[in-house]
């Protein structure tokens, strides 16, 4: 991969979905509907769109909401030097073999801690324009999920 933008590093996987993990600081990197890569090896790449950005809480997130007003610097510490992840959820839509981009679903997930990057504009029209849009199945399969609301936000 070129000069990507390196948006975390993967949690868990299987050939339909994937979550990567990143630090909260991170969180205007990704945005729902923005298609990402991960390199399998030299010759493959999985594509997904994110699905689902969230942020879990810890025992002493619970019991700083609930401590009245805060300040500043313990916000600014939580976000900055915590490790609770910022938790992406990704929708497998397609890889790529040497130049050849399939809609079809990857051979194999990627492997934990693998590097997930975002598209640029470059790989992104390569991606859709192949297959002429047969990657949309695998969203719209999915009742589960806010399906409109992902496709609006890819298309936009």
């Amino acid at each position: 991969m070129k000069d990507t933008i390196e948006i975390g590093r993967l949690l868990r996987a299987s050939v339909t979905e994937f979550v990567v993990g990143c630090q909260v600081s991170q969180i205007d990197t990704p945005a729902l509907g923005t298609l990402v890569q991960a390199e399998l090896d030299m010759h493959h790449r999985v594509y997904g769109l994110i699905y689902d950005i969230h942020i879990d809480d810890d025992g002493l997130i619970r019991q700083l909401v609930t401590a009245g007003s805060l300040d500043e610097n313990i916000i600014a510490d939580n976000r900055l030097n915590r490790n609770i992840p910022l938790e992406i959820s990704v929708l497998c839509v397609g890889h790529r073999y040497n130049d050849q981009i399939s809609h079809l679903l990857p051979p194999r997930p990627p492997l934990s801690l693998d590097v997930i990057s975002l598209c640029d504009d470059q790989e992104l029209r390569q991606f859709t324009r192949s297959g002429q849009f047969g990657y949309f199945r695998h969203i719209l399969r999915r009742a589960d999920l806010p399906t409109e609301e992902i496709l609006a936000a890819h298309l936009n």
